[in-house]
């Protein structure tokens, strides 16, 4: 690959000429400007990016991370992150953290080394650890939970999806429908994610008094193998749950699969929603909470270039409502079924 040094000489004229040809910037005599790029083209030139990138400042790269690449709730989110980057001519750079503080610390470390313009920041859990590093990280951040942190003074922009709500949501149309023994399937309540969600449906419960078994109970990891274990967990109680509410899609198709095997029917045995309106959810006829993956991608996107190319402003937090999409496995039981 050519430097512009050798394209200088083949061309008879100075490095400054032919940078300034190459960039399309500054004097240069339309007869070099043409006679340089014929010669850049011929030789095979292409920009050093690291060189732009030292002398503006800017990699034109933003870190996206997310927990967990096997779950389709992310595809969406990349998605609308992406298309809103390619606007600006910006790339994500995807980034795996499982859902491990000492590895988003490592990634937010990254950001401030410089490997990205500013960072789209999914977590399970925003704790004071991490928050910590982001407020004080040089590069700008967006977080995709609702995070305020006890000070106020917070550097970063939130996006979200009001999960608390779209359990609320989920609880209280079984309970609308006359179901009144119903279980959940959650993540760990000792993270963000899985204690707001636990929290709608504690809310719900207690809203419309209706008496929570702790039989029906259990505790996943948002995949697809935890629910089904948690399945199995139900189908060894006494009784079924009339109805499920499950912390997020993934989980649902577990438990729907194990009912499935087990000649449970779905609605007809034990009525099931799931969260996060995936294409999976769509094929199995599954119903769930849409959760605006799409949107809430995009306008983090949004946000942050804001940050990257205008700098500090006051912080944006921007909250989406969740909607529910019935469909078949979440019926009201017919009478004599």
């Amino acid at each position: 690959m050519a430097s512009i040094y050798e394209i200088a000489l083949e061309a008879g004229v100075s490095p400054s000429t032919v940078a300034r040809a190459l960039r399309g910037t500054g004097y240069c005599s339309q007869e070099n400007r043409e006679r340089i790029l014929e010669i850049a083209k011929r030789m095979n030139y292409i920009p050093s990016h690291a060189a732009r990138s030292l002398k503006s400042n800017r990699t034109n790269k933003v870190l996206f991370c997310i927990p967990d690449i096997y779950n389709p709730f992310y595809f969406r989110m990349i998605r609308g992150v992406s298309d809103v980057l390619e606007q600006y001519d910006y790339l994500p750079l995807l980034c795996f953290t499982k859902g491990h503080v000492e590895t988003e610390l490592k990634m937010l470390r990254n950001l401030q080394e410089g490997y990205g313009d500013g960072m789209v920041f999914v977590s399970f859990n925003f704790s004071p650890q991490n928050i910590s590093v982001v407020n004080n990280c040089n590069r700008p951040v967006v977080l995709t939970n609702n995070y305020q942190s006890p000070t106020g003074d917070d550097k970063f922009d939130c996006v979200y999806i009001d999960t608390f709500q779209g359990i609320y949501m989920a609880c209280e149309h079984f309970i609308q429908e006359g179901f009144t023994h119903i279980g959940y399937i959650g993540g760990n309540v000792t993270v963000q994610t899985g204690r707001e969600r636990f929290d709608g449906f504690l809310r719900a419960m207690r809203d419309y008094n209706v008496n929570i078994d702790q039989r029906y109970l259990c505790q996943g990891d948002f995949s697809m193998a935890s629910g089904e274990a948690a399945m199995r967990h139900l189908l060894a109680q006494p009784a079924l749950p009339e109805a499920l509410v499950v912390a997020n899609d993934l989980m649902a198709i577990g438990a729907y699969r194990v009912c499935l095997d087990a000649g449970i029917r779905v609605p007809e045995d034990i009525a099931i929603i799931g969260m996060d309106d995936s294409e999976l959810a769509n094929c199995m006829n599954l119903s769930s909470v849409q959760m605006c993956e799409e949107e809430i991608g995009g306008k983090a996107a949004k946000l942050l270039m804001d940050r990257i190319l205008h700098g500090p402003r006051e912080k944006k937090v921007v909250r989406l409502q969740p909607q529910l999409a019935l469909r078949a496995s979440s019926e009201k039981r017919k009478i004599g079924s």
